[in-house]
């Protein structure tokens, strides 16, 4: 299981269907030859995600990643994410580019032991995963975050910036109002306090990866070398997607911390070497990045510290 605390066996069963790591192999096999002829000849490891499969394979391609998924209320929007992430490879983002079936598509669905099916193929790409004790990887993650944003803008076609504004702070105050567990109480008032004196944030929504953080970030030798899984892809505010990324940036599987805040002022000025902000927008990253932190803080204990994190902001 690459995060939830429940066996992994149980979930492949119910989850997909198969009984065993060999019958989902043996599934694999016969829907890489069928879809993208590939020939399989072994499967290294695989890992469970939610309704996600990720395996990693040797083949007559080579090294491999394929992921599928059951989510088939997802099945449209999962194949559309394929065709942003071919796009980003083609603008020069360090991506994985899924790999075309025989038939053109990037993402397909396959008949599974319990359904549908959705099996997407990928290179597998060399890194590691991001440390944010590395600074010069956490600039570099930063300036790859604002490339990525540019480019995810230009596929954002047939926008209307005017009927796509979203009044950030009235969802804030709704947050605060129906959402808050009121962990933190004095962040969450200095939060409305905040954002009652901030303009009204004009930036069109656009595409965001929305997912931004060390497990889906590879790096080498200080720079960044692969952005991964684009699964949780959104439309939003670009201002959003960064302070999420901020306060989540060192967050790896099962291993959930906060962001110190030195790593924080590192990464947005690798954002800004690329997209530098005005200063209203740093108020309002500010107050985005406490509303993230606040997000985060648990009911649970908390011994990762997320609310003192939030005090700090």
């Amino acid at each position: 299981m690459l995060w939830e605390a429940v066996d992994p066996a149980d979930a492949l069963l119910t989850r997909f269907g198969f009984d065993g790591l060999a019958s989902a192999a043996d599934w694999l096999s016969t829907a890489l030859t069928a879809g993208w002829q590939i020939h399989m000849t072994s499967c290294e490891r695989l890992v469970i995600s939610d309704r996600k499969a990720i395996s990693w394979i040797a083949s007559s391609h080579g090294p491999l990643v394929v992921k599928w998924s059951s989510a088939q209320d997802r099945f449209g929007d999962l194949e559309a994410t394929a065709g942003v992430v071919r796009s980003l490879h083609r603008r020069g983002i360090p991506v994985a580019a899924p790999l075309a079936g025989t038939d053109g598509r990037l993402r397909m669905a396959q008949v599974g032991p319990r359904g549908a099916l959705s099996i997407e193929v990928l290179p597998e790409l060399s890194g590691e995963w991001l440390d944010v004790g590395d600074a010069a990887a956490v600039r570099s993650a930063g300036a790859c975050l604002a490339e990525l944003h540019r480019a995810l803008a230009d596929l954002a076609v047939g926008r209307d910036p005017e009927t796509e504004l979203e009044d950030v702070r009235a969802q804030i105050h709704r947050w605060l109002a129906h959402d808050d567990r009121g962990r933190v109480p004095a962040a969450s008032a200095r939060l409305a306090e905040s954002i009652a004196t901030l303009p009204l944030l004009d930036q069109p929504r656009q595409l965001l990866h929305n997912d931004f953080r060390a497990a889906n970030i590879l790096t080498r030798g200080g720079h960044v070398v692969a952005v991964l899984d684009f699964d949780e892809i959104v439309r939003g505010h670009t201002l959003s997607d960064l302070a999420k990324a901020s306060v989540f940036l060192g967050t790896r599987f099962t291993d959930w911390r906060p962001t110190p805040i030195a790593v924080r002022t590192e990464f947005r000025l690798g954002y800004e070497s690329v997209q530098p902000l005005s200063p209203t927008d740093r108020r309002w990253l500010d107050a985005l990045v406490l509303w993230h932190g606040l997000q985060a803080v648990p009911l649970v204990p908390d011994p990762a510290g997320w609310a003192a994190a939030v005090e700090s902001c």
